[in-house]
Protein backbone atom coordinates (compact mmCIF):
# COMPACT_ATOMS: atom_id res chain seq x y z
CA UNK A 1 0.00 0.00 0.00
CA UNK A 2 2.93 2.55 1.28
CA UNK A 3 4.49 1.86 -2.39
CA UNK A 4 1.33 2.06 -4.51
CA UNK A 5 0.47 5.39 -2.75
CA UNK A 6 4.36 6.53 -3.50
CA UNK A 7 4.35 6.12 -7.01
CA UNK A 8 0.76 7.92 -7.28
CA UNK A 9 2.17 10.73 -5.68
CA UNK A 10 5.28 11.52 -7.75
CA UNK A 11 3.20 12.26 -10.96
CA UNK A 12 0.24 14.23 -9.12
CA UNK A 13 3.02 16.41 -7.69
CA UNK A 14 4.63 16.87 -11.16
CA UNK A 15 1.32 17.75 -12.31
CA UNK A 16 0.60 20.26 -10.30
CA UNK A 17 3.90 21.30 -10.59
CA UNK A 18 3.97 22.13 -14.52
CA UNK A 19 0.73 23.64 -13.87
CA UNK A 20 1.57 25.99 -11.20
CA UNK A 21 4.80 26.98 -13.80
CA UNK A 22 2.78 27.44 -16.78
CA UNK A 23 0.34 29.99 -14.59
CA UNK A 24 3.29 32.00 -13.22
CA UNK A 25 4.31 32.45 -17.25
CA UNK A 26 1.16 33.67 -18.04
CA UNK A 27 0.80 35.51 -15.49
CA UNK A 28 3.90 37.26 -16.17
CA UNK A 29 3.01 37.68 -20.07
CA UNK A 30 -0.53 39.06 -19.24
CA UNK A 31 0.86 41.45 -16.07
CA UNK A 32 4.37 42.52 -17.06
CA UNK A 33 5.18 43.68 -13.51
CA UNK A 34 8.95 44.36 -14.87
CA UNK A 35 7.39 47.47 -16.45
CA UNK A 36 6.64 49.26 -13.16
CA UNK A 37 10.30 49.47 -12.75
CA UNK A 38 11.38 50.66 -16.64
CA UNK A 39 11.20 54.00 -17.76
CA UNK A 40 10.87 54.72 -21.05
CA UNK A 41 11.74 58.42 -22.16
CA UNK A 42 10.71 59.61 -25.95
CA UNK A 43 11.64 63.59 -26.53
CA UNK A 44 9.63 64.40 -30.00
CA UNK A 45 9.55 67.92 -31.39
CA UNK A 46 6.86 69.44 -33.10
CA UNK A 47 6.74 68.81 -36.43
CA UNK A 48 8.64 70.74 -39.15
CA UNK A 49 6.50 74.10 -39.95
CA UNK A 50 6.54 74.81 -43.69
CA UNK A 51 5.17 78.16 -45.41
CA UNK A 52 1.96 77.68 -47.26
CA UNK A 53 -0.74 79.46 -48.83
CA UNK A 54 -3.83 80.62 -46.85
CA UNK A 55 -7.46 78.74 -48.24
CA UNK A 56 -9.51 82.00 -47.14
CA UNK A 57 -11.44 83.40 -44.23
CA UNK A 58 -12.55 79.79 -42.85
CA UNK A 59 -9.74 80.01 -40.14
CA UNK A 60 -8.50 76.75 -41.26
CA UNK A 61 -5.20 78.76 -42.04
CA UNK A 62 -3.58 81.72 -40.72
CA UNK A 63 -3.09 84.31 -42.71
CA UNK A 64 -1.30 88.37 -41.64
CA UNK A 65 -3.27 91.02 -40.97
CA UNK A 66 -3.19 92.14 -44.36
CA UNK A 67 -4.80 89.31 -45.39
CA UNK A 68 -1.48 87.63 -47.11
CA UNK A 69 0.25 84.46 -46.27
CA UNK A 70 2.83 84.31 -43.93
CA UNK A 71 6.48 84.91 -45.64
CA UNK A 72 7.77 82.10 -43.80
CA UNK A 73 7.36 78.59 -41.91
CA UNK A 74 3.76 78.75 -40.10
CA UNK A 75 3.80 77.12 -36.35
CA UNK A 76 1.21 74.76 -35.55
CA UNK A 77 -1.79 76.50 -33.86
CA UNK A 78 -3.37 75.27 -30.32
CA UNK A 79 -6.60 74.57 -31.08
CA UNK A 80 -7.33 72.28 -27.51
CA UNK A 81 -5.43 72.34 -24.50
CA UNK A 82 -5.62 69.71 -21.09
CA UNK A 83 -3.80 69.36 -18.25
CA UNK A 84 -3.55 65.17 -17.06
CA UNK A 85 -4.93 63.87 -14.06
CA UNK A 86 -4.22 60.26 -12.26
CA UNK A 87 -6.49 57.51 -12.62
CA UNK A 88 -4.96 54.13 -12.42
CA UNK A 89 -1.18 55.23 -12.07
CA UNK A 90 0.04 58.87 -11.05
CA UNK A 91 -0.20 60.68 -14.08
CA UNK A 92 1.00 64.19 -15.27
CA UNK A 93 1.68 66.13 -18.21
CA UNK A 94 0.12 68.79 -20.70
CA UNK A 95 -1.80 67.28 -23.59
CA UNK A 96 -2.53 69.74 -26.87
CA UNK A 97 -4.93 69.55 -30.14
CA UNK A 98 -2.40 71.03 -32.64
CA UNK A 99 -3.54 71.87 -36.30
CA UNK A 100 -0.75 71.57 -38.51
CA UNK A 101 0.20 74.44 -41.28
CA UNK A 102 -1.34 71.36 -43.83
CA UNK A 103 -4.76 71.32 -41.79
CA UNK A 104 -4.01 68.20 -40.84
CA UNK A 105 -4.18 67.69 -36.37
CA UNK A 106 -1.88 65.71 -34.08
CA UNK A 107 -2.19 65.55 -30.10
CA UNK A 108 0.72 66.60 -28.08
CA UNK A 109 1.85 64.86 -24.80
CA UNK A 110 4.22 67.49 -23.09
CA UNK A 111 5.76 66.58 -19.68
CA UNK A 112 4.59 63.35 -19.51
CA UNK A 113 5.24 61.44 -16.58
CA UNK A 114 2.73 58.42 -16.14
CA UNK A 115 3.32 54.80 -14.90
CA UNK A 116 5.01 52.58 -17.46
CA UNK A 117 2.35 48.96 -18.43
CA UNK A 118 1.43 46.61 -20.85
CA UNK A 119 -0.59 47.78 -23.76
CA UNK A 120 -0.92 51.49 -23.35
CA UNK A 121 -2.69 53.48 -25.37
CA UNK A 122 -3.23 57.20 -26.38
CA UNK A 123 -6.83 57.63 -26.88
CA UNK A 124 -8.75 60.73 -27.80
CA UNK A 125 -12.21 60.19 -26.66
CA UNK A 126 -16.01 62.40 -26.21
CA UNK A 127 -16.17 61.19 -22.19
CA UNK A 128 -15.99 63.46 -19.23
CA UNK A 129 -12.86 63.73 -17.22
CA UNK A 130 -14.15 62.33 -13.93
CA UNK A 131 -11.46 62.30 -10.94
CA UNK A 132 -11.03 59.43 -8.83
CA UNK A 133 -11.64 56.12 -9.30
CA UNK A 134 -15.17 57.16 -10.98
CA UNK A 135 -13.11 58.14 -13.87
CA UNK A 136 -11.16 54.77 -14.39
CA UNK A 137 -13.42 53.19 -16.73
CA UNK A 138 -15.55 55.71 -18.93
CA UNK A 139 -13.67 56.37 -21.48
CA UNK A 140 -14.90 53.57 -23.87
CA UNK A 141 -18.44 53.93 -23.22
CA UNK A 142 -18.63 56.56 -26.14
CA UNK A 143 -17.08 57.25 -28.97
CA UNK A 144 -13.29 57.22 -28.73
CA UNK A 145 -10.18 56.97 -31.81
CA UNK A 146 -7.11 55.08 -30.57
CA UNK A 147 -4.37 57.31 -31.75
CA UNK A 148 -1.65 54.37 -31.57
CA UNK A 149 0.84 52.91 -28.86
CA UNK A 150 2.12 55.37 -26.47
CA UNK A 151 5.80 55.76 -27.40
CA UNK A 152 7.36 56.28 -24.02
CA UNK A 153 5.91 56.84 -20.46
CA UNK A 154 7.80 59.81 -20.09
CA UNK A 155 8.48 62.65 -22.33
CA UNK A 156 7.01 64.83 -25.22
CA UNK A 157 5.50 62.71 -27.87
CA UNK A 158 3.07 63.46 -31.36
CA UNK A 159 -0.01 61.26 -32.37
CA UNK A 160 -1.57 62.48 -35.68
CA UNK A 161 -5.29 62.06 -36.17
CA UNK A 162 -6.35 60.10 -39.17
CA UNK A 163 -7.93 61.93 -42.49
CA UNK A 164 -11.55 62.76 -42.15
CA UNK A 165 -11.71 62.52 -38.26
CA UNK A 166 -13.55 65.90 -37.07
CA UNK A 167 -11.46 66.43 -34.03
CA UNK A 168 -13.98 68.58 -32.64
CA UNK A 169 -16.06 65.29 -32.00
CA UNK A 170 -14.23 64.48 -29.01
CA UNK A 171 -13.36 66.42 -25.51
CA UNK A 172 -10.68 64.16 -23.87
CA UNK A 173 -7.72 62.40 -24.17
CA UNK A 174 -6.86 59.09 -22.17
CA UNK A 175 -3.77 57.21 -21.45
CA UNK A 176 -5.35 54.14 -21.24
CA UNK A 177 -4.19 50.27 -20.64
CA UNK A 178 -6.15 48.43 -23.69
CA UNK A 179 -5.42 45.00 -21.47
CA UNK A 180 -7.16 45.86 -18.85
CA UNK A 181 -9.93 48.69 -19.75
CA UNK A 182 -8.95 50.90 -17.60
CA UNK A 183 -7.20 54.73 -17.52
CA UNK A 184 -3.76 55.37 -16.30
CA UNK A 185 -4.72 59.14 -16.67
CA UNK A 186 -6.91 61.42 -18.67
CA UNK A 187 -6.84 65.15 -18.82
CA UNK A 188 -10.67 67.39 -20.34
CA UNK A 189 -9.77 69.40 -23.77
CA UNK A 190 -10.51 72.87 -23.68
CA UNK A 191 -10.94 74.88 -26.63
CA UNK A 192 -8.30 77.36 -27.13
Amino acid sequence: MGRVRGTLTRPVVAGALVVAVALVGVGLYWFQPWKLWQDDTVQEALPEATASEPVGRSGSEPVTPEGEPPSGPVEPVTVAVGELISHEHSTSGTVKLLRLSDGSHIVRLENLDTSNGPDLRVWLTDAPVKEGRAGWFVFDDGAYESLGKLKGNKGAHNYPLPAGLDPAAFTSVSIWCDRFDVSFGAAELVRA
